[in-house]
């Protein structure tokens, strides 16, 4: 098993399109018609598979987002991807993170429906992903 995608509710699919495609997603394909509302499906240029689905319905907006935590969204290049969606409009926080050597730089920012996005530079040589690794002490 693996897990396929995370399907997020929006409000405005133009303006959520629009925010998603500023940190590098590429629209894959759209359905329609479905009992969920219409679906776009997303993706990042070095994943090989869609990660997101937005979910819009116009008789459905988002409420609430209290039910999902975070995103967690991974970069080469912490500080200019920060620098990039500034020039966009979308503000970090903090602006200028810091780490302790060995430690990832991380950032958070909002998408128009409120959902949290966290940004994580890996240090040199951590694999592409958390590891058990990450999780042993001593």
């Amino acid at each position: 098993m693996r897990t396929l995608l995370v399907g997020l509710r929006v409000t405005d699919l133009d303006r959520s399109r629009a925010f998603y495609q500023a940190l590098g997603y590429t629209v894959i394909g759209n359905v329609a018609e479905t009992p969920f509302g219409s679906l776009t499906m997303i993706k990042l240029p070095d994943d090989p598979f869609v990660s997101i689905e937005l979910v819009y319905d116009p008789d459905r907006p988002v409420t609430d987002t209290g039910g999902l935590n975070h995103l967690a969204i991974q970069t080469d290049d912490l500080l200019g991807t920060i620098e990039q969606l500034a020039g966009q409009g979308i503000s970090a926080d903090p602006e200028r993170p810091t780490a302790e050597p060995g430690d990832p730089l991380v950032t958070l920012l909002r998408d128009p429906d409120g959902y949290l996005i966290e940004l994580v530079q890996w240090p040199d040589g951590h694999p592409a992903g958390l590891t058990e690794e990450d999780f042993r002490t001593g």
